[in-house]
Order: C-alpha cells, then sequence, then structure tokens
C-alpha cells in the first residue's frame, strides 16, 4: 500500500507540474514582451553597451574604496556559476529532445532580450542594497521592491519563492545531473556521489560570499576551456553537418521539425515553449537571482554593474548553449535510439501496436505525444506475461522519452524478471520492476552521448561528466548565496547557518531521485520568482531610464573621476 501510495504521490505531483509549466510557456510569453518593453522604454540597447560592459569588466573604472564584497570580474563569475551549469549541458539536450533543432534559436531569442532585463533588475539591485548585520552587502530584488514600491508583501514573496528556487533550481537538479552522470560514466554510486559533494559544498559556502567569489573566480575559466575543448574535438570531425544544423535551426523555427529517424516531430509550439523555458532556465534572465550577486559588487554607480551583467546572457546561452547544441545536431545522436535504462516517470505503456516506421503511426504518436485531441491512443490497463525479462507480444506498445523502445527488458532488483506485470493507466505498478532498452535519449545522457561521438571517443562523455561536475556543482554553490541572501532578508542573519545546512542536506537527498520529476520542480520555482520581478521591474522602468541618463552624463565628465572610456 505504501509503494501505491507513494507511486499516486508522484504522478499527482508531476501532473500539477506540468500543468503548472503549461502556464508557465504562456509566462514565458508575457515575460519576453516585457523585455522588449524594457528595451525600448529604458532606452537600452544590448549591442550599444556591449564593448563598454567589458570596459567595465576590466576594472578601468573601478575604485578599491568603493562599498562592496566583491570584484566586478567576482560578481559575474559568481553569477555565471548560477547560470552556468545543468541548463547549458542537460538542458539544451533536453529543449532539443522536445522541440528538436529549432529550440535553439528560441533560445537565442531569450538570450538577446534576455540582456535588456538583465541589464535592468541588476541595476536596480544594486541601488537599493543594503549593509546586513553581518556587514556584508545584501541586495536583490527584494530590496527595491521595499525600498522603493514600499510594496514588503511583494518583496516577501519574492524572497521566499528564492529560498524555494535554491532548491527547485540551484541544489536538486544539479547534484541529481551531476549523480546520473558519475554513476554512467564512471559507475559511481549516486549516494556516493551525493554525500561526497555535499560535504565539500558545506565547506565551501560555510565561508560565506568571499569564499564563494574566490571559488568561482578561479572554476569559471576552468570549466569553460574544458568544456569548449571536448566540444571542438565533435564538431570538427563533423564539419560537414555544422551548416545543415544550422540550417535546420532557421528553417524550423517557425514551422516545427518533421519526424526523423527516432525523433516523430515536433511541433512549433514545443519548439518555442521548450526552447524559451531552457533559455529562461540557463540565462535566468528576467528571475532576478543574478541580481543578488551583482548587488555584492564594488563600485558607486549601479548602472555599471548592469553593464557587466549584460555578458551573462551573451556567455551563457549565446556561446555555451549554442556549442553543446551544435554537438548534438551535428553529431546526429538527437535522432537515434540507445540502450538506457527507462525512467518510471518517462515510461507509458498504450493500446495498439505502433511502428515509428510507419508514416501513419509517426502521425498519430506525434498526436498523441504533442498532447493533441482525436489521437484515439489509450493508455493500457491490465497485465503483461514476462519470461526472463521478455515481455509477450501483444496489442500494446511501450514508449519511453518520446519514442517507441524496443528491446525492452524487464529487472527486478537487478535480476531478469519472470511473471505477471500488473499497468495501471500506462504504469508498472510494482516499484522493484524496472525496465531497459532503447530509446531516445534526453537531458545529459543525449548530451553525453554526442561528446563521445568525437575524436576523443567514449572518453568524450568522461569530459562531460567533468563538465557536467564543476558547472553543475558551482552553480549549487552561487544559489546558495542567493538563498542565504534572502534569507538574511526574511529572518535575520541568525539564519544563514540552519538554511546552509538544509540546503545541503536537501543536495544529497536529490543525488538519488526521479530526473524528471526534479526538472519539472526546477520549471516551476523559476515561474514564483519570475512573475514578482518582472512585476516590480515594469513598474520601475522610469527610475530605470532616469539612472541610466543619470550615468552617461556623469561618464561624459568623467567615469568616477578617471576620465572617458
Amino acid at each position: 500500500m505504501m509503494l501505491g501510495a507513494g507511486f499516486g504521490l508522484n504522478t499527482r505531483v508531476r501532473h500539477f507540474s506540468r500543468q503548472f509549466i503549461r502556464e508557465f510557456d504562456l509566462l514565458s510569453l508575457f515575460a519576453h514582451r516585457g523585455w522588449l518593453f524594457f528595451h525600448h522604454l529604458s532606452g537600452i540597447s544590448a549591442i550599444r553597451y556591449f564593448i563598454h560592459a567589458w570596459k567595465v569588466l576590466s576594472g578601468r573604472y573601478e575604485r578599491e574604496d568603493a562599498e562592496g564584497d566583491t570584484t566586478h570580474f567576482q560578481a559575474l563569475a559568481t553569477a555565471l556559476s548560477g547560470t552556468v551549469g545543468t541548463g547549458n549541458i542537460a538542458g539544451v539536450g533536453f529543449a532539443i529532445f522536445l522541440g528538436g533543432p529549432a529550440a535553439l534559436f528560441w533560445m537565442w531569442v531569450t538570450a538577446f532580450v534576455g540582456m535588456a532585463s538583465k541589464f535592468v533588475e541588476v541595476t536596480l539591485s544594486h541601488k537599493y542594497r543594503i549593509k546586513a548585520d553581518d556587514g556584508f552587502i545584501s541586495g536583490g530584488p527584494m530590496y527595491y521592491m521595499e525600498r522603493k514600491l514600499n510594496q514588503k508583501w511583494l518583496a516577501v514573496i519574492f524572497a521566499i519563492a528564492t529560498v524555494t528556487s535554491s532548491f527547485g533550481t540551484g541544489s536538486l537538479p544539479q547534484i541529481n545531473s551531476i549523480a546520473s552522470a558519475m554513476h554512467t560514466t564512471f559507475e559511481i554510486p549516486h549516494m556516493l556521489t551525493g554525500a561526497v559533494l555535499a560535504a565539500v559544498l558545506f565547506m565551501v559556502i560555510i565561508g560565506g560570499i568571499n569564499r564563494i567569489a574566490h571559488f568561482t573566480q578561479s572554476i569559471v575559466p576552468t570549466m569553460a576551456t574544458i568544456y569548449v575543448v571536448g566540444a571542438l574535438a565533435v564538431i570538427l570531425p563533423h564539419l560537414d553537418q555544422v551548416g545543415p544544423s544550422f540550417l535546420a535551426v532557421f528553417r524550423d523555427a517557425f514551422s516545427g521539425t518533421a519526424a526523423v529517424g527516432g525523433f516523430l516531430g515536433a511541433s512549433f509550439s514545443f519548439a518555442f515553449t521548450r526552447g524559451v523555458n531552457r533559455g529562461l532556465y540557463s540565462n535566468e534572465a528576467g528571475q532576478g537571482s543574478a541580481p543578488i550577486a551583482h548587488a555584492s559588487a564594488k563600485g558607486e554607480d549601479p548602472v555599471a554593474e548592469g553593464m557587466v551583467s549584460i555578458l551573462e546572457p551573451f556567455i551563457d546561452t549565446i556561446v555555451i548553449c549554442t556549442i553543446t547544441g551544435l554537438v548534438i545536431l551535428s553529431s546526429g545522436v538527437w535522432t537515434q535510439k540507445y540502450e538506457n535504462d527507462f525512467q518510471r516517470s518517462d515510461t507509458r505503456f498504450i493500446h495498439g501496436r505502433y511502428d515509428d516506421a510507419s508514416h501513419k503511426d509517426r502521425a498519430v504518436l506525434f498526436q498523441h505525444l504533442s498532447g493533441i485531441k482525436g489521437s484515439g491512443i489509450e493508455t493500457l490497463n491490465g497485465a503483461i506475461d514476462v519470461v526472463d525479462g521478455v515481455p509477450e507480444q501483444g496489442e500494446y506498445t511501450i514508449l519511453h522519452a518520446r519514442s517507441v523502445a524496443e528491446d525492452v527488458r524487464f529487472y527486478r532488483k537487478g535480476k531478469l524478471y519472470t511473471g505477471k506485470v500488473d499497468v495501471a493507466d500506462g504504469n508498472v505498478i510494482d516499484s522493484t520492476i524496472s525496465l531497459k532498452g532503447k530509446s531516445l535519449l534526453h537531458t545529459v545522457q543525449l548530451t553525453a552521448k554526442a561528446f563521445s561521438m568525437g575524436w576523443f571517443g567514449d572518453f568524450g562523455q568522461i569530459i562531460i561528466a567533468i563538465g557536467l561536475l564543476l558547472f553543475a556543482f558551482s552553480t549549487a554553490v552561487a544559489w546558495s548565496y542567493y538563498g542565504d541572501r534572502a534569507m538574511v532578508y526574511l529572518l535575520g542573519t541568525k539564519f544563514v547557518f540552519p538554511y546552509r545546512v538544509v540546503y545541503c542536506i536537501a543536495f544529497f537527498l536529490a543525488s538519488f531521485v526521479d530526473t524528471t520529476l526534479i526538472w519539472d520542480i526546477a520549471s516551476v520555482t523559476i515561474a514564483l520568482m519570475a512573475i514578482p520581478n518582472l512585476c516590480g521591474i515594469v513598474i520601475l522602468h522610469k527610475d530605470m531610464k532616469q539612472s541610466v541618463k543619470h550615468y552617461w552624463e556623469n561618464f561624459e565628465k568623467g567615469p568616477h573621476g578617471s576620465g572617458k572610456a
């Protein structure tokens, strides 16, 4: 009974989260309209400010005695650590898996308009920051919501959402992806990976922003170099496929992607919503998280730090996500089926026998998987006989990872299973039974497989495992800081230490739970932060215009007394 209850709970949680995600897709559209609104009314030009941002980052206009805890580079590195993570490795693989090549196009769009929103939210957060009781700077959207908007209730909602998101975005999905990669590549038990990294995480974050900043400024360049080298080892051997890959990205952007190989196709709406959704998750523009890190930067004019933040979406999405996308698309792995362990939340038994080699069957399956009514497909209820792991032939089809599963075998506690398997509403009831077989890959498994298709061969999977370890772990480090600043705002500095302890415990526990459910939870928590933040920066667009005007007037006179650029 307990197993059945747990199974039902997971099903209800997944149903709720996916319903919420569908609503969030609409919120994504609203967010982008809002960003274009900021771009127009605030006089923000990402291209115009791009070169200037690099000059600010270099420290040319920085004063050593300016108030703050970190340099511009350290603040950017911390913010990048929070954004460059599973979204760049597993997230891109998930977006292409769902939306096809066109999802990459909409990730680019998200990045370009995200530069504008990032500039606004960081500038305002830096402008209204405070010095907390512990002597460190504390900033973020909650402070401009209270100090400028006089909306304490909105600030509290945002701060609570930030603490929640520190788990749903920063802790849970990061270690989950790391543990999965370590188990797949090195056969290291998920729990062992979680325990070791949770201990390391605690040792880093216990030192506060100073230790976190020094950690991130060292790890960001290192992890970027390792990742780019591994990616080039795949892209260069498949150079002849780079052009067609780019063509597919633009060609399918407004029409969707037709079925090819084991990929059953993707509509325009799937490409758009998944590209925007993953883009938001990757660069976090509009979410209000990065401003918490940038608020700690030394500087007298908040607009200068806002300039630096423009570089985040560019580096995170335009550069790193594009590299990941090209590796996946040019290698062709996104359309091929590979042997893998089936996740229960990603597996469905349906009535009828379907073959993805049949054009008619592909059309019906695409309709069913896209949630379009009228496909006529029903989930299976009944029992299946299994002998030595092989299921009986029957009028049913097993779907896994949005594809028709092949060569499926049933296991119980690691051994081939013989007996009856009860299926209810398309799901195996017995949680002790697991399935393996061939299907499409997604998230980190897809990216890892793509990295093995280059000069390094299977060693490419080791590179992706190391890259994911560095990317995702640094994200968990950065998000711990976001959460503890939110705790400072809500309850005071004395609650920071208990928060860090709970954060590390949750980090450990998430190393061995269902990954699909983790991604669903992460998508929900993004919206919980984005909604109040977007509302706040829409209201303060006049304040933003005045700040930008004041910055350029002072800059013409000589920024911070150091002369013109």
